[in-house]
């Protein structure tokens, strides 16, 4: 198959990429640790850390969790928001020879119950705001160790005035209880009391289990594999070179990491590719506080803004967000959901950078197509595909269809994932025979080689970037004792991309949206929580009685047009 994309290449950026330079991610880390040691890594809530101290910090905590006796390839899960404990916890993990297994904080105890059983974790950091969670479902799962970090940990004194504004001011704690858990400053200290065994990796160990939604529904770890990783972490930092080389000079990259670090699209584009590169990401523990992070953008000149949508949108609606300098602002890129031209045509006006609107999937470590980093233009496309990067549109048979034909987007490349944990059959069905991944998304490629999305296979539902599987939700929904049957789907949102909509028909007379509402914030996310509920009193249904999702979704096309 000819890369017909490789002609719209910026010059500089190779067709291919060569990721057999790394034995593994760790190595890559570590190169970086050396080179940059006295360069800023990480800034949060004002405090820094280095190179040289994410190096000794992670050395410390590696050789106690190799102290706790847990074998080579143990998983190992992280239930944080972006805090400094994070990037050097991460690094930790993977130098003791160990997988990460990235956790929602928000999760609730059902949802992250299920995530540790499945990836059969051992052990778990988490922030004390969490903890509570972790207590409800430890007994029920394979973890052994515990230690938990508070958000002052690493800030020196400020720490101590921070642990305090959380616990006692803002009551941001919840009481837990975690006999035999450790805090994570006492882990650093007796680490650095103890000897660190450095493993020898290999390309194809497992780095990384990503949990993400299925067609099925049930949360699935996509295993990234250090090649896997280490090749998107390649691609993506050659993609970018053009950008980064034009003027103006910069000398440390500084990356925005407002994207929760848990995500794969934080975890590449920012933390990794930062350390590659030896820039520095600054830290925004809640983007949600649109007006601090507003005020933290205003004491550091960026490069790079990597972002979904929703967080461009809300920015740009703060009244002091266009008295930011912005004259060091090289790259801005959009994943996670579609970036809307309105925002990205006032992003431009604003800030002088255009969004480069890039695709990817937990699945692929995830950058598979991107806009150039250099484009003046937006292009309403996914872009095309990045180095080392085959993309084929495909009918339902398998066979690819012509340019300007839609079909499904299936993928081949080093990012592309050795599998689902644990889940052959799963496995089975998104793969091709010739060894492609099925992403499920439909889409279109013109002469040039960008795609356009113009369709969803399967009934996913894109919440601000987030996979929200129907299936999930209804299976709560139908808990309740007062609903008889329900259906669930998305529906265009401004501010979202998509809401999450639930048809129920009662089985309680009295049962109020309010009450269906209420149920499922105690057991799902908030992004995954329905939005608007309609009461029906059937539903569409096949002649063999599978709901009719479609129709549902068709039903509201036809209302909104």
């Amino acid at each position: 198959m000819e890369r017909i994309w490789l002609k719209q290449y910026p010059p500089g950026v190779p067709a291919d990429i060569e990721p057999t330079q790394y034995a593994s991610l760790v190595d890559l880390l570590e190169e970086s640790f050396t080179r940059f040691a006295d360069r800023k890594a990480f800034i949060c809530m004002d405090k820094s850390i280095s190179y040289r101290d994410l190096d000794q910090m992670s050395v410390a905590l590696a050789a106690y969790l190799q102290g706790r006796g847990l074998q080579r390839g143990a998983r190992v899960a992280l239930m944080m928001p972006n805090v400094l404990q994070y990037p050097v916890a991460t690094a930790a993990v993977l130098r003791a020879g160990f997988a990460v297994v990235n956790v929602n904080p928000l999760y609730t105890p059902r949802e992250l119950e299920h995530q540790l059983k499945d990836s059969g974790a051992e052990a778990i950091i988490v922030l004390e705001n969490f903890a509570h969670t972790v207590e409800q479902v430890i007994a029920k799962t394979q973890v052994k160790h515990v230690i938990v970090a508070s958000m002052g940990d690493l800030l020196g004194f400020k720490g101590v005035i921070v642990n305090l504004v959380v616990r006692r001011l803002k009551k941001m704690v919840p009481a837990w209880s975690l006999p035999g858990a450790v805090s994570f400053n006492d882990a650093l200290s007796a680490g650095r009391g103890m000897t660190f065994s450095k493993p020898k990796l290999s390309p194809g160990d497992v780095a990384f289990l990503q949990y993400t939604g299925g067609t099925t529904g049930v949360s699935k770890g996509a295993t990234l594999l250090h090649r896997n990783i280490v090749a998107n972490v390649l691609q993506n930092d050659a993609w970018l070179q053009p950008a980064l080389a034009a003027p103006p000079h910069v000398d440390q990259l500084m990356i925005v990491c407002a994207l929760p670090l848990y995500h794969i699209f934080a975890l590449t584009a920012c933390y990794l590719l930062a350390v590659r590169a030896g820039g520095c990401n600054l830290l925004i523990p809640n983007p949600r506080d649109i007006a601090g992070f507003v005020k933290e953008l205003a004491k550091y000149q960026v490069n790079s803004f990597p972002a979904v949508n929703t967080l461009y949108n809300g920015l740009m609606h703060h009244p002091d967000f266009k008295k930011l300098d912005f004259s060091k602002l090289k790259i801005s890129n959009g994943g996670g959901m579609a970036v809307q031209r309105p925002v990205a045509e006032q992003w431009k006006a604003i800030t002088g950078c255009f969004i480069a609107e890039g695709y990817g999937l937990s699945e692929t470590s995830p950058t598979l197509t991107c806009n150039p980093a250099t484009a003046t233009e937006f292009s309403g496309t996914i872009g095309i595909p990045v180095p080392s990067t085959w993309i084929s549109i495909r009918d339902d048979d398998g066979n690819e269809v012509p340019l300007g034909q839609s079909g499904e987007i299936c993928a081949k490349g080093p990012q592309v994932m050795s599998g689902y944990w644990n889940k052959p059959e799963e496995t089975a069905k998104v793969m091709t025979a010739d060894g492609f991944f099925r992403t499920g998304d439909i889409g279109v490629m013109d002469e040039k080689g960008y795609t356009k999305i113009v369709d969803r296979k399967k009934d996913m539902i894109l919440v601000s970037g987030f996979n929200v599987y129907p299936n999930e939700i209804e299976e709560v929904i139908a808990t309740h004792p007062g609903v008889l049957e329900c259906a669930v789907i998305g529906i265009p949102d401004s501010k979202s991309g998509e809401a999450v909509k639930a048809f129920v028909v009662k089985k309680d007379p009295n049962l109020t949206a309010e009450d269906v509402i209420k149920f499922c914030h105690e057991q799902l996310t908030g992004y995954k929580v329905p939005k608007h509920i309609e009461f029906r009193t059937d539903l569409p249904k096949t002649n063999v009685g599978k709901i009719l999702r479609r129709q549902l979704r068709d039903e509201k096309k036809a209302e909104a047009a």
